[in-house]
Parts: C-alpha cells; sequence; structure tokens
C-alpha cells in the first residue's frame, strides 16, 4: 500500500533513494524492485531488521535488478548520517507529525537531497487527522510511543517545505478508504483491535489491498480529494543556476 506515486517522484531504476522513517519498509521495496539503490533509514532496530530481511528476499528471489542496491540504516531525521546531496530522490512517509522539532528534518532532508532531485513528503491530512484527536487522546498523546505531536494545514506544511529550500510541484491525496478504519479504532480504543466492526473493516481493507477491485479503485480515487487520509506533497531541489538567476 503505497502512499507516493512513483511515477510522480521520477523514480528511475540507478537513483539514488533515501526512505526516510522507513517503518516496515514499504516505499522502500517498490524502489528496489524499480532498480533503484535504496537507503532505509529508521531509528527502530526491529522494524529495520524486518526491512532489511525482505529486502535480501527480494534479491534472492529476483524481484529487482540485480545492479540495485538496498540497504538499512539506523539513524535520526535530525542528524541524517549521509553527506550533503548524496540522494536522488527522498521520501519521508508519515514522519513529519511525530518530530517536535520537524524544520530541523525538513533542513535534513533538503541537505541530503541534491541539486535537482525531488522529494515526496506525506503526512496525515488536517480533517481525518482532527477526527482523530478528538475521539482518542492515546492516538496522538506525546507520552504514547509513536503518538502525533501535531495536525498540519497544507498551508503550514508547504510554507516550511519552501523554507527548507524545495520547491512545490504538486500536490496529492491518499487512501481514503482507510480514514473510516481509523475514526472507527479511535472510536472503540486504538489497542482494540479486537473489537468486531474494527477486524470486519480491516478484513476489508485487506482484501482491497490484495484484490485491488475496480469498484474499490474508483471509489478511492473518487473520495481521496475529500477523505483522503495522507497528504503528499511533491518537491524538487532548485538547481543552484536557477537560484543564482533568482537572486539577480
Amino acid at each position: 500500500m503505497l502512499t507516493v506515486d512513483y511515477d510522480r517522484l521520477g523514480v528511475r531504476s540507478g537513483d539514488h533513494l533515501l526512505d526516510l522513517g522507513c517503518g516496515g519498509g514499504r516505499h522502500a521495496f517498490e524502489a528496489f524492485r524499480r532498480g533503484a539503490h535504496v537507503v532505509a533509514l529508521d531509528r527502530d532496530h526491529d522494524e529495520l531488521r524486518r526491512a532489511a530481511s525482505i529486502l535480501w528476499a527480494m534479491h534472492d528471489e529476483g524481484q529487482a535488478p540485480r545492479r540495485a542496491i538496498g540497504a538499512v540504516v539506523r539513524g535520526d531525521a535530525l542528524a541524517v548520517p549521509f553527506p550533503d546531496g548524496a540522494f536522488d530522490r527522498v521520501i519521508a512517509a508519515e514522519v513529519l507529525e511525530h518530530i517536535v522539532t520537524d524544520t530541523d528534518a525538513l533542513a535534513e532532508l533538503a541537505r541530503v537531497l541534491r541539486p535537482g532531485g525531488t522529494i515526496a513528503v506525506t503526512v496525515p491530512r488536517w480533517l481525518p487527522e482532527r477526527v482523530c484527536w478528538a475521539l482518542a487522546e492515546d492516538y496522538h498523546a506525546p507520552a504514547v510511543s509513536g503518538g502525533h505531536v501535531r495536525i498540519y494545514r497544507q498551508g503550514e506544511l508547504t510554507a516550511k517545505l519552501r523554507a527548507a529550500g524545495l520547491a512545490v510541484s504538486g500536490y496529492g491525496y491518499a487512501h481514503s478508504l482507510h480514514t473510516p478504519y481509523w475514526w472507527l479504532k479511535c472510536a472503540v480504543g486504538v489497542g482494540n483491535d479486537g473489537h468486531p466492526v474494527v477486524r470486519a473493516y480491516h478484513r476489508l481493507l485487506v482484501w482491497d489491498i490484495m484484490k485491488k477491485p475496480r469498484v474499490t479503485r474508483w471509489a478511492e480515487r473518487a473520495l481521496n480529494p475529500v477523505l483522503g487520509k495522507s497528504l503528499v506533497v511533491y518537491l524538487h531541489k532548485p538547481e543552484r543556476a536557477a537560484e543564482d538567476a533568482d537572486a539577480c
């Protein structure tokens, strides 16, 4: 289940791509499958171990070109352990809402992206997130592991991205069918995965992901602009020549 559109991001075989805050690695896997040299970075050792095992299995089973390289690195978004301009593409999916000093993280993302490179940043969208916060405090409380510390409006996020030196290329919205699922979870208890309604909706989502029926694909595309769970911002880092021309 991908949040980022790889065609809009411009991912090509041979690109060096950073998946920052990779979690289970879903975005790293797709980039690796497309032939990119992927670094999946996260602070969670267990998540990285699982991601590494899947990348290795993909390599062994020929699911990625032989020349593609996949690696996992334990690191922090506030001090990315790579030099300036190391990556052609960067993905930061559902990460910034967890970071108190988000502008520092954005400065690091912009730093490791090469001039002319592209980046996709995704965060929970304002309306679905606001409902979740109203329904369940433990969904967002900073004291809870993984809690969300802020809700972004599109304009606020855009301003912070531009202040980091990035130029917006476009916007996208994703996962509208997941929005009611999270509202249900928050209503009955975020950790109450055994609730019959939550379990039934989860089975529907799994079926949808596995089967990809046309009716739900059409429904999600139609609903994404209104109820999309995630906001996706596509950006690029301006070439230095363009920056100099603007300054003249």
